[in-house]
């Protein structure tokens, strides 16, 4: 049985000082960046030990990329015969050389493009070094409406099969006007998906039994979203917890969280390109949005989210 993870580490630090970010706003000290340090190695090893296909998302509270330790959990990874993907959420402001060390054909990134931070030459630089070295990626931007012009341009610049996505503020902050709203969909027609919350209670998902969320210590959950443990993946009889659960939370509103719930069909629209939200052009423009009704779009207190 193939077998998604969604790691999340230790790590909480970030470059950028984003102020609407929930996360990021802690500086490690050596001491905890060691405890990260042996937290991923100890995964490595672990994901290393498997034999069934595997696929690796790293999901950081802060940026990891910019730790030569994560690139190389990424180069090592990529390398292995039975890990079919490994991705990584970044703001892509680390250097991009140990990709020559890598499986390209194996890396996704999912990168997010923050206006108020990032030189959008530089940025379009680091794009196109993932496009030339044949790594799968994606780019979005948070959708508060001050980051239409950035979002818009960003999108003029970019080829067309990059695949430009944007992450809907669900807060009442957001003072979204019809006008934002019809914006960013024409700009990403899966806008209306990621500006709601769906209604999943009882609903099938993959989130449990071919997916999970991993935090340091090895603690396994269904997703990022849903507290109880089903385990840990340091024991020796672990995937006997691997089996198919109905959601056990009232709404989903994360993409990483909703990509998985069966009846959104999503694996359909982003195939191989699942963990990074790497899709065709044709397949997000084809996508039809009477699968939105089954949401509800209540305001979330939740921020962003990651």
């Amino acid at each position: 049985m193939r077998l998604t993870v969604l790691y999340r580490g230790p790590l909480s630090s970030c470059n950028y000082g984003c102020t609407y970010c929930p996360f990021a706003k802690h500086h490690e000290t050596d001491e905890e960046h060691a405890v990260d340090a042996q937290a991923l190695e100890r995964f490595l090893q672990w994901c290393g030990a498997r034999v069934t296909p595997l696929r690796v998302f790293f999901t950081p509270w802060g940026e990891a990329l910019t730790q030569r330790r994560y690139q190389d959990a990424l180069s090592r990874l990529s390398k292995l015969p039975h890990v079919e993907k490994v991705a990584i959420q970044t703001n892509l402001s680390a250097r991009l050389d140990f990709l020559e060390t890598c499986e390209p054909s194996k890396v996704g990134i999912w990168a997010t493009y923050h206006p108020e931070w990032a030189k959008e030459a530089r940025f379009l630089e680091q794009c196109a070094r993932l496009a030339d070295a044949g790594v799968s990626f994606s780019v979005g931007v948070v959708g508060f409406p001050k980051f239409r012009d950035a979002l818009d341009s960003l999108r003029a610049k970019l080829p067309d099969s990059v695949y430009v996505w944007v992450n809907a503020v669900k807060s009442s902050d957001a003072g979204y006007s019809a006008d934002d709203l019809a914006h960013f969909t024409r700009v990403d027609p899966l806008f209306p998906l990621n500006n709601a919350r769906h209604a999943s209670l009882g609903r099938a998902c993959a989130g449990g039994h071919t997916v999970i969320s991993v935090d340091g210590d090895g603690v396994a959950r269904s997703c990022h979203f849903i507290r109880e443990p089903i385990g840990n993946v340091y024991d020796a009889r672990f995937d006997e917890a691997l089996t198919p659960r109905p959601c056990s939370a009232a709404t989903c509103g994360c993409h990483i969280g909703y990509v998985h719930l069966e009846h959104l069909e999503l694996t359909q629209v982003f195939g191989s390109g699942l963990l990074e939200r790497a899709a065709s052009r044709e397949k997000v423009h084809l996508f039809r949005s009477p699968r939105v009704t089954q949401t509800t779009s209540n305001p979330s207190p939740e921020g962003f989210p990651p």
